[in-house]
């Protein structure tokens, strides 16, 4: 993909840096490594978005975004990456992680009863609480270690292909 397709989608780091609510992050919004897109920057900001994506708690974004900052990665797909875990996603992304857990720690599976409040909350996490989180722990690190180790791969692939590719026009070239 050319630069400038890529630059089209990326948001104006100017405008973000504006932004009244992101003037508190002053000089941490200047580095570039947030801003630019490369293997290291592409892939840490895909893998760190995949970790927060299965931290169930709310605001993610913010969470990705503050920890994008901290490590230096690419902070608009950090951000992004974590809408991989959305109201229509969640329940079975939490589901699978619950049911992880329960194989680990070899923990008995118990019938599910829903009810929004807060007594149930309360006493739901001693019975679904630690086969649950441990199970978002163990599959937001895997999928974070895939999807860093894919997207460096693909990238380096995609670099090599392109040399390739130069390397074989040049040699057909004639000389003048």
């Amino acid at each position: 993909m050319p630069k400038k397709t890529i630059q089209r989608f990326m948001p104006d780091p100017e405008v973000i840096r504006q932004h009244k609510s992101l003037r508190l992050l002053g000089p941490w919004m200047q580095r570039a490594s947030l801003w630019h897109l490369n293997r290291r920057s592409a892939s840490g900001a895909l893998a760190l978005g995949m970790v927060v994506a299965w931290i169930p708690i709310p605001f993610q974004m913010v969470v990705a975004a503050l920890f994008a900052i901290l490590v230096g990665v690419n902070l608009p797909l950090a951000v992004a990456t974590v809408w991989i875990s959305n109201p229509v996603t969640m329940p079975v992304m939490f589901y699978a992680a619950y049911l992880c857990g329960t194989w680990v720690m070899d923990w008995p599976r118990t019938g599910f009863h829903f009810e929004l409040s807060w007594h149930w909350l309360t006493e739901s996490m001693h019975a679904f609480g630690p086969p649950f989180f441990l199970g978002c722990a163990i599959l937001g690190i895997a999928s974070a270690a895939f999807t860093y180790l894919v997207i460096n791969s693909l990238w380096r692939y995609a670099i090599l292909f392109s040399w390739k590719k130069r390397r074989e026009l040049r040699s057909t070239r004639t000389p003048r």
